[in-house]
């Protein structure tokens, strides 16, 4: 059953620039639809108002609303990776121009907080020997970028 609840985002200025960004990040994402502002607004000929677009099979709205409201790390969006690589590049592309954080977290260029987070560390952290799982998770604690063969290292330590 597909959900009726799609993420809404506000941006300022910059909608059209941000969706072709994310599109290009993410594989299996796609531009839905756009809406423009009249041609009769003084010097916004052409500029996108609203939009939706999908990221990996999940939609978007958005609107280009101007200044008043701003992204905070208190709502992020969580992508769960198989691999490093993935992990890797995903890291890379996102933080470009944005800045890089503690325990795989990032904010990107747009102000948007992102979790790039390799399923490994889920399924390690809930093994039920709680020393393992509490090593996996102080070896996290030190990382920028989470990195599968240092939590595995952790988890296996003797």
């Amino acid at each position: 059953m597909k959900s009726n609840i799609s993420p809404f985002l506000w941006f300022n200025g910059n909608l059209e620039e941000a969706m072709n960004f994310y599109t290009s990040v993410f594989k299996n994402s796609k531009i839905i639809s756009t809406h423009h502002l009249p041609s009769d607004v003084p010097g916004q000929k052409g500029k996108i108002l609203t939009a939706t677009f999908e990221i990996d099979g999940q939609q978007f709205m958005a609107l280009d609303g101007g200044p008043q409201f701003k992204f905070t790390p208190a709502i992020s969006f969580f992508v769960n990776c198989t691999t490093q690589q993935e992990v890797d590049d995903l890291w890379e592309k996102l933080s470009e121009g944005g800045r890089k954080d503690r325990c795989g977290w990032l904010t990107d260029k747009y102000g948007l907080s992102w979790q790039i987070i390799p399923s490994t560390l889920g399924e390690l952290m809930n093994d039920p020997d709680p020393a393992k799982a509490k090593r996996v998770m102080e070896a996290m604690l030190q990382m920028g970028k989470i990195e599968i063969q240092k939590l595995k290292d952790a988890y296996n330590q003797l």
